[in-house]
């Protein structure tokens, strides 16, 4: 060997870069927020009216954290900008580059950024009371101890290239949503293709549920949140002391959703429960079933709730002052076309191929963030 490993401080590899948009180059549609998953996603916060004057600019090969780690399930909220334009961030998250590109590659520092070894150390590292922060300053007092540049290109490549693969599975995924976004839309357009559509208020073809688990037959484990992704998700609520026998079931093929639309991003969190067991939910959320089979079937209802355009719908209906709600007489008043029950079932049959494909994207995230710490690790054992 040639050359040897060696170990530095964040610091000497990095400096800060402070770029505003004082301009106003860049818009609302520009702006992102910062996950610990360590990617950027549209912003949550509400911009309205918010002038972006002094918002970050990051450019290309930039990286940007948020020093707040408290209450953020124990992980760091950093992302990189690999992508070929640049996005805005609030102006209180700290934007940065690699000073050294002879010493390190960018994409290799966001390997070393993407493991949990690091979010331990970023929380291990956090001050404060009320609020704990990863400081700048302690960020740069982070040890790094790299390989040579080929040997951190080697990794780097192989992570390209399970990304690469990533991609392109995810851009095949996206056809399959705007076919099945496309044809309800066709379906309401009146296209001559697909006969015998029929047109129902909501209320004609589902009922309410309110089930209540009085026996005590399911436990804590069986408790579950609702998404504005459509899905039952591990509660976030305080469980300690609830008592459970005002818990509403959610049997298999049954929905339920959160009336408050309030706060959540201009959608509603509503589910459908396509498991073969059944759930707990809070006793203020709203279940209801088909109750026309013979008309209209669980799935192809579950993907017309998936829809942008229902989300949309859903909000501009929610009346209220301090709280707006979409109660469930309006969500019998919705309009929903209906064709006939084999056109559904072809439908559905797509719409399937879209979350079995789906999970697998999500599995392939899973497996290229496992791959970091591995990558890493082998590139200091390089010979």
């Amino acid at each position: 060997m040639t050359e040897e490993n060696k170990t530095y401080r964040l610091g000497e590899l990095i400096e800060l870069c402070d770029e505003r948009n004082t301009a106003g180059k860049y818009t609302l549609a520009d702006v992102k927020g910062i996950s610990t998953e360590k990617t950027f996603i549209d912003t949550k916060a509400n911009m309205d009216g918010v002038p972006l004057n002094s918002y970050k600019i990051i450019k290309p090969d930039e990286f940007a954290y948020v020093a707040d780690t408290s209450r953020r399930g124990d992980k760091i909220a950093l992302a990189y900008n690999d992508e070929e334009k640049n996005v805005l961030v609030s102006s209180i998250y700290t934007v940065f580059r690699v000073s050294r590109p002879n010493e390190i590659d960018s994409d290799y520092l966001f390997m070393f950024f993407n493991r949990p070894e690091f979010d331990r150390y970023a929380r291990f590292n956090s001050w404060g009371s009320a609020r704990e922060t990863f400081s700048w300053e302690d960020f740069c007092d982070t040890p790094i101890t790299l390989p040579p540049l080929a040997a951190q290109k080697n990794a780097v490549a192989v992570y390209r290239a399970l990304k690469e693969n990533l991609a392109a599975y995810e851009h095949g995924l996206q056809d399959l949503k705007l076919v099945c976004d496309g044809f309800i839309d066709r379906i309401k357009n009146g296209s001559p293709e697909i006969k015998d559509v029929a047109h129902f208020c909501l209320g004609d073809l589902v009922e309410e549920v309110d089930e209540q688990n009085t026996a005590g037959k399911y436990t804590l484990s069986d408790v579950k949140g609702i998404s504005t992704e459509k899905k039952f998700i591990e509660t976030k609520a305080d469980m300690n002391g609830v008592s459970l026998q005002s818990y509403k079931i959610v049997k298999s093929d049954e929905f339920a959703y959160v009336a408050d639309t309030s706060r959540r991003g201009d959608k509603i969190a509503l589910a459908y429960n396509d498991g073969g067991n059944s759930l707990l939910i809070s006793s203020i959320y709203t279940t209801f079933r088909v109750s026309r089979p013979d008309v209209i079937l669980s799935e192809y209802l579950s993907l017309f709730f998936n829809r942008a355009e229902f989300d949309r719908y859903a909000r501009y209906c929610s009346w209220g002052s301090a709280r707006e709600t979409f109660d469930w007489n309006e969500m019998c008043d919705v309009q929903i076309p209906v064709p006939p029950l084999d056109v559904q079932q072809n439908i559905v049959n797509i719409y399937k191929c879209y979350i079995e494909r789906q999970r697998i994207a999500a599995a392939l995230k899973a497996q290229i963030k496992a791959a970091c710490p591995v990558l890493v690790k082998g590139s200091l054992e390089w010979e």
